[in-house]
């Protein structure tokens, strides 16, 4: 495996883009100079961090709820099955997505050179565009609207204005690609681009339905059956693979080599995870339907997939790791850079607990429990949201002309009280779930369910309450993410002696 310089000389002019560009200023070259969309970047990334409290605030009253049922209020506007929704879509798609889309609008730019196609118009247009989607998808949760689809809960009406915004996503991230100055395509813009395009098949796919009437929001899915299980496990499982993997997985390949000043370990490697993990993730989906209607060989099929999936998801876990070689010093100096390397291990953790769970044993104890749950939030908390904020600390200081973060002490307390609050979490949820399935399978010598129902929900209590403890850790976490990043802006900086200065 070739290191170092060499490497980086050898594997392409798109790696040393990445890591020549530089982000201070506008890019310029000898070939081209171009002034990119930033304000638009700017209000996605104030749009991730404001999506991003709402969402771990909501995520811990729900916990609340499970923990003590008297929070629902009696009311079915704050009732858990309303509220429920509104979190898991405002982690993923508000979050997530106004992280998705200012990252990519603006890695680009910076490695195609070339301005965004469209301009600020086209900009502005995704900008407001998908907030509107957020904010129509939001009421119809607290208001009953759904189809009752997980990760697809959003009325008919919802998804044909996000399937005009996505188009214009698309039109906007390929016109930029397509009036590139650089000759070959940066790798964060191959997972950008799957992203986008599978995400619009998937979405278009799923949601096909029949509206009741053109006034109305009450539709009907064109599916009906196990063939609607199937598709919207299809959906769903890709959803996270795609939105929540590939998407993100662009976002790494630009912000580690940026943050720890390195060139990419292998790129040739990065070419094969991407292949691989495209062809193999879109199959895996009937894993989440194991002993069901479905038919045996498609679920077999989807396991055999999806245990498949461990070899380019490490593959990818290696190539991020590895790009810190030389450079694990960082660690020590840069707080902002360990979000991104630990979202990376936790990436690695995930893609192997996953095809675990997708095994039929395993998925028959694990399947419906909370260890589901604990799964979903090492990727969704360690995954996600770690290598977002390892971004945004980036790109903070460059999009606002900042020489650096307001305090590097406030990240490093930032980054021990969101991972202590992952930790209690996932191991709440495990032995949570773990116990959840050993009761529910439990027999006495004659052959009867050992324990009710009611029972394990009071043995569940405790580790219900260890999970809302960490979930307010999380919160907390990004609230002081959210003061470090507002006094940045402001262009204050700690000096040695703990007084503020002004720097802009």
């Amino acid at each position: 495996m070739l290191t170092g310089s060499s490497r980086f000389r050898r594997e392409g002019t798109d790696s040393m883009t990445a890591i020549a560009t530089t982000d201070a200023l506008p890019a310029q070259s000898a070939r081209t100079a171009f002034e990119p969309v930033e304000d638009v970047v700017r209000a996605f990334v104030v749009a991730t961090m404001f999506w991003g409290v709402a969402a771990f605030l909501m995520g811990v009253v729900i916990a609340l709820q499970l923990a003590f049922p008297l929070l629902n209020l009696d009311l079915e506007w704050t009732s858990f099955g309303r509220l429920r929704p509104l979190h898991t879509s405002a982690a993923i798609f508000a979050f997530g997505g106004n992280a998705l889309l200012g990252t990519s609008i603006h890695v680009v730019q910076r490695t195609c050179r070339a301005r965004l196609f469209g301009g600020d118009l086209m900009g502005w247009f995704l900008f407001w565009g998908y907030q509107l989607f957020i904010v129509l998808a939001a009421t119809g949760y607290l208001l009953g609207v759904t189809q009752s689809k997980e990760y697809a809960e959003p009325e008919w009406y919802v998804d044909l204005w996000l399937t005009l915004v996505w188009v214009a996503y698309l039109v906007a991230f390929a016109g930029t690609l397509m009036k590139r100055e650089e000759p070959h395509i940066y790798v964060a813009n191959w997972f950008y681009l799957a992203f986008i395009l599978t995400i619009a098949m998937l979405h278009i796919v799923n949601n096909l339905a029949v509206p009741v009437s053109p006034f109305g929001t009450k539709s009907y899915i064109l599916f009906s059956g196990v063939q609607d299980a199937m598709v919207q496990w299809w959906y769903g499982h890709n959803a996270v693979g795609f939105f929540l993997t590939a998407g993100f997985l662009g976002m790494m390949y630009y912000f580690i080599p940026k943050q720890a000043d390195r060139p990419i370990y292998s790129y040739r490697l990065s070419i094969v995870h991407f292949w691989s993990l495209i062809f193999l993730y879109i199959w895996a989906g009937p894993h989440h339907l194991h002993y069901t209607a479905l038919p045996d060989w498609a679920q077999t099929l989807g396991m055999t997939f999806s245990i498949m999936l461990w070899m380019p998801s490490w593959g990818g876990m290696i190539n991020g790791l590895m790009t810190l070689s030389g450079a694990w010093d960082k660690l020590r100096t840069d707080p902002a850079l360990r979000f991104s390397v630990t979202a990376v291990a936790f990436y690695g953790m995930s893609t192997f607990e996953g095809p675990v769970m997708s095994i039929k044993p395993v998925n028959g104890l694990s399947h419906y429990t909370d260890w589901t749950i604990g799964h979903v939030h090492s990727g969704a908390l360690g995954w996600v949201a770690f290598i977002v904020f390892g971004a945004v600390y980036y790109l903070v200081p460059v999009l606002w002309r900042r020489p650096a973060l307001y305090s590097t002490r406030l990240v490093s307390w930032h980054f021990w009280i969101a991972t202590v609050g992952i930790v209690l979490y996932i191991t709440a949820m495990w032995v949570s779930g773990i116990m959840q399935g050993l009761m529910w399978r439990a027999y006495d010598e004659l052959g009867f369910l050992q324990y009710a129902f009611v029972e394990t929900v009071a043995a569940m209590h405790p580790f219900y309450l260890i999970r809302a403890l960490g979930g307010l850790c999380f919160l907390v976490g990004s609230l002081i993410m959210v003061y470090n990043l507002r006094m940045t802006v402001r262009g204050a900086a700690v000096t040695a002696d703990g007084a503020i200065r002004a720097t802009a």
